[in-house]
């Protein structure tokens, strides 16, 4: 008798275990596979809202298919408390998993729609961009000068919405007195900066912010960002650099950015301004006269004349031994990595070569004759360009 009980609950048990593996599989299943939605849909959660609520909320609109498995993966996931307010685009076919990342992973936007204060070397522009659910990518919609430009249509469409998405978004390259001159310019932020960072202490990076966030805040954001990059990539540099302290290699790194916007040839145009330094040659390179000039308040405009290579600044490397006193520029991740971890050549010089990179050089005759290449091509286009690293 005990031993037909033991086997009808054996049995039992095991039914149950398969009852409960089936379930489980049918609850991932419902939980990553794709969701009822057949159209995107504008899904807003509320400040504070519970998870519950959420959840609700989900299956009310027809986004998830289950709340209860909704909260389970939550649950699972560590994420139940995790959940941001705002309006998120929620495309269609998504699954639980998805709906639940778009919603805890931050950066919430009206519908996919957001506004990217660009600031660039040559300025700023106001960029309204919409999210392509299809594609998952931002699609620029307009484009305009807020220094010289009234804000187009969509622009306006978009800026008072409520949890709209606001990005600031800095250029390589660009330099801390353009960054202030330009966030001021930026409707959407508040406060005052005190003063101009020292130059390169700013982050090129895209930063998100909420409207009405304070720019000093911001600007503490961005250098940051810029010393923990600094910290991190000095503490992996190269050997034998002709840099004593990390502020040298971000004046190296400024350079390598004003010079080339081909990432690619970074190392090597680092390479050259780390040879050059090793070998006691002046680095010679002209942003650094430009910026000697103009201390990074405005682009010069124009070529550089004779009598301005010739003059004696600070910035002049003409002129002077050496790196000059500061960094010309915020520099990017990749610059400074070039700086600390440059090519391992013989270049000591280069030359635009027409195609946006650069020729390089490890001897005057050889660069000379790639300075003539690069005449020629001037010649056929009608174009000024600098002619890199001299060898006067």
């Amino acid at each position: 008798m005990w031993r037909a009980i033991a086997s009808n609950a054996l049995s039992l048990f095991i039914v149950i275990l398969i009852v409960v593996a089936g379930l489980l599989a049918w609850g991932r299943e419902q939980y990553r596979g794709p969701g009822p939605l057949a159209d995107a849909i504008c899904f807003r959660v509320e400040r504070g809202a519970s998870l519950s609520a959420v959840s609700r909320a989900l299956e009310e609109q027809g986004a998830i298919t289950d709340a209860r498995i909704f909260r389970i993966g939550a649950d699972y996931s560590d994420k139940a408390d995790a959940i941001k307010f705002g309006s998120y685009l929620l495309p269609p076919g998504s699954s639980m998993r998805e709906v639940l990342m778009a919603l805890t992973a931050g950066g919430q936007s009206t519908c996919g729609r957001e506004v990217n204060f660009r600031i660039g070397v040559a300025g700023a522009q106001g960029i309204p961009r919409e999210l392509d659910p299809t594609t998952n990518r931002y699609v620029e919609v307009a484009k305009f000068d807020p220094e010289t430009e009234a804000a187009p249509q969509p622009y306006i469409d978009v800026a008072n919405e409520p949890d709209l998405r606001f990005r600031v978004t800095l250029a390589e390259g660009v330099t801390s007195w353009q960054v202030i001159e330009e966030l001021k310019r930026a409707d959407f932020l508040t406060g005052d900066v005190a003063e101009v960072p020292a130059e390169g202490a700013l982050a090129p990076d895209s930063y998100e912010v909420d409207k009405g966030s304070d720019r000093a805040a911001l600007i503490a954001r961005m250098t940051e960002s810029q010393a923990a990059i600094l910290a991190q990539l000095w503490a992996e540099r190269a050997t034998d650099l002709p840099y004593e302290t990390p502020e040298e290699a971000l004046i190296m790194a400024s350079i390598v950015e004003k010079e080339t916007g081909v990432a690619e040839e970074r190392p090597q145009v680092a390479s050259v301004f780390v040879n050059r330094l090793e070998q006691g040659m002046r680095l010679q390179t002209d942003p650094t006269v430009i910026y000697g000039i103009t201390m990074g308040k405005a682009p010069l405009g124009r070529g550089l004349r004779q009598s301005e290579l010739r003059r004696e600044t600070p910035y002049n490397t003409y002129v002077i031994d050496g790196l000059p006193p500061t960094p010309i520029a915020n520099p990017g991740r990749l610059s400074i990595q070039a700086a600390l971890n440059p090519a391992d050549t013989r270049y000591l010089f280069f030359v635009a070569d027409g195609t946006g990179g650069h020729a390089f050089a490890e001897t005057l005759e050889e660069h000379n004759r790639n300075v003539a290449k690069w005449r020629e091509i001037e010649a056929q286009q009608g174009a000024e360009g600098s002619t890199g690293v001299q060898g006067n």
